[in-house]
């Protein structure tokens, strides 16, 4: 495993799992969150978005945190050899999105750019809520376009997500 992309529903653990993945396996994680969204929580126009993905996915060995079904998938998948996709019920997802908003106010987060402090977000909650019918069939197609060659785990639980983490080293 030396370019990995972890996918999944907001609040499922994406970033978690991706820093620990980059830290047991040495490898550099990329936010596509810091890639796209300018400060004031602006979104990047697709052009210069995908011009930043290119680049940095440009190297061999990487672990990216999201997918942006749509926008950059394709690119990230094309390379990848390893697709890790969180599975989760979507009131957990909610319920971390809360907690998240309320208390993770503590100063800069790795998966957040500057400019963009963590808050509580109704859009963001409706995308959650609506991830299993709107979001999660985008990221399958993408995965039968671009992403076929690449391993594919599927992790449901923190169990799951544990054993997976043992399973690459470290």
């Amino acid at each position: 495993m030396q370019r990995i992309v972890v996918a999944g529903c907001q609040g499922s653990g994406k970033t978690r799992l991706a820093l620990n993945l980059g830290r047991r396996l040495a490898l550099p994680v990329i936010h596509l969150d810091v890639l796209y969204w300018r400060p004031g929580w602006q979104p990047s126009d697709k052009a210069s978005f995908r011009e930043r993905v290119a680049e940095v996915i440009g190297g061999d060995r990487w672990v990216v945190d999201g997918s942006f079904a749509g926008l950059a998938m394709d690119m990230t998948l094309a390379r990848a050899d390893t697709l890790v996709i969180i599975e989760r019920p979507r009131w957990l997802c909610q319920w971390r999105i809360l907690l998240r908003s309320a208390f993770d106010r503590r100063g800069p987060r790795p998966d957040l750019p500057a400019g963009c402090p963590e808050m509580f977000d109704w859009a963001l909650m409706r995308e959650a809520w609506r991830y299993d019918t709107e979001r999660r069939p985008m990221i399958e197609a993408e995965r039968e376009r671009h992403g076929g060659h690449a391993a594919l785990h599927r992790l449901r639980s923190d169990r799951e997500i544990a054993r997976f983490l043992r399973s690459v080293g470290g």
